[in-house]
């Protein structure tokens, strides 16, 4: 059966037009029921139980925790223990009870008029950075956002830096989850794309785009919201996703974000079809079949174990370099990842692993050097004593009677000689 607040929200859906599924769907229940109550043929019966006081002490708790966090992101941790209601009815019941505390820092956010612009499938992609605070593996992450303009769909990875090459990289993976290219590109004076201070494009970017056979547009100053779609796709992506994240690495972090994306923001619904429907529906051209020849390099510290971890991955060097820094470089048409020193000398090559795998990547050569150096240094000698008196020997003093100067230097005195002396 239908509760009366439910029964209200279906009469209203039905008015707007909403048809029998559409409704069912949304209130997740069968269509024979929802028919039913639109017919007048069943009615719902008003209880004096209060559905929502069990949830009440959760959902408080959850805002006073975080007065920012949405509804949607709640009402699926409430689906998870047992409220059956739909998001209309949530916010409702949020609303009336005064569940949200009020923020007198946010309430000062003035709103402006906006409208949803039209795009033709296949048509454009929007590109964006979003920063993300409070890493749990410490400073901020920092991701790149594609967005197709048409179906919503977006795809997001992370990248270390806004660098040039870093953003041909980062875009190079967000394009093989979308699964394919539009017409154009479109970005706002984005770091790694456009020179400061002008609208034309870095020329490495710009031969990415010749390379890619899209066009390019950057949007006038001041007219970022010209790019809504991507600029949405932040807000969904920080609010839905980044906010209740449990992720403790990089690593683990994009491999969660993935599963969302295909999960859950492919699944809201843009009218009658959800973005990842209307997605697929896109005319997207297909990637050329040879990445794009970008070299990218980052900086590492050897750990303990003679290893440098890249991209959820850990690959060996000499055990000679263990707690030293070193450069790992790699192009983007090639699958194998350099290891340098900072001074340039190649260290090691290494088959690259796919990002995220885990996977370990250790030369023999490399694990026979560090077993020798770390067998070499065990010893069956018994642990020096920790109480034992020992004075400076011998050997110390006389070092240490030739560092102090003459001034410095004491000498024994005999008292017998000096009383003879002064008489």
């Amino acid at each position: 059966m239908l509760s009366e607040e439910e029964h209200v929200e279906a009469e209203a859906l039905r008015a707007r037009g909403w048809t029998i599924s559409q409704v069912a769907r949304h209130l997740h229940r069968d269509r024979k029921t929802v028919r039913a109550y639109l017919a007048g043929k069943r009615t719902s019966r008003r209880s004096d139980v209060d559905s929502f006081a069990l949830f009440e002490p959760y959902a408080a708790q959850r805002l006073a925790d975080d007065h920012g966090l949405a509804l949607t992101v709640l009402l699926r941790e409430l689906r998870n223990l047992g409220y059956s209601a739909s998001y209309q009815t949530l916010t409702r019941q949020v609303r009336s009870r005064g569940l949200r505390p009020h923020c007198e820092a946010c309430a000062g956010a003035k709103g402006r008029a906006t409208i949803e612009i039209g795009h033709e499938p296949g048509d454009e992609t929007q590109w964006d950075w979003l920063e993300l605070p409070g890493a749990p593996w410490g400073g901020s992450a920092l991701l790149l956002v594609g967005a197709l303009a048409a179906s919503g769909k977006c795809r997001a990875v992370f990248s270390e830096r806004k660098q040039t090459e870093h953003l041909i990289a980062s875009a190079e993976r967000v394009l093989e989850r979308l699964g394919g290219l539009t017409r154009s590109f479109r970005i706002d004076h984005m770091e790694g794309a456009v020179i400061p201070a002008t609208r034309k494009l870095v020329p490495a970017f710009a031969d990415y785009a010749r390379y890619l056979k899209v066009s390019v547009v950057v949007c006038p100053a001041r007219r970022g919201n010209r790019k809504g779609v991507v600029e949405k796709a932040n807000d969904y992506i920080t609010q839905s996703w980044w906010r209740t994240a449990d992720v403790k690495d990089e690593a683990a972090a994009q491999l969660d974000l993935d599963g969302f994306c295909e999960k859950v923001a492919d699944g809201r619904f843009r009218g009658d079809q959800t973005v990842g429907e209307l997605a697929r529906a896109e005319p997207l051209r297909r990637h050329p079949h040879q990445p794009y020849p970008v070299a990218i390099e980052v900086h590492r510290k050897v750990s303990w174990s003679a290893l440098v971890s890249y991209e959820g991955n850990r690959y060996s060097v000499p055990p000679a370099f263990v707690n030293a820094s070193v450069i790992v470089s790699r192009r983007m048409d090639e699958g194998v990842l350099q290891i340098r020193s900072m001074t340039g000398d190649v260290l090691a090559r290494h088959r690259m692993a796919p990002a995220g795998a885990g996977a370990l990547r250790r030369a023999e050569e490399h694990r026979v050097a560090l077993q020798g150096e770390i067998l070499s240094g065990f010893s069956t000698d018994r642990p020096c004593r920790r109480k034992a008196n020992r004075p400076p020997s011998e050997a110390a003093r006389a070092i240490a009677g030739r560092i102090l100067t003459p001034d410095q230097q004491r000498f024994d005195v005999d008292l017998a000689y000096y009383e003879e002396m002064t008489r």
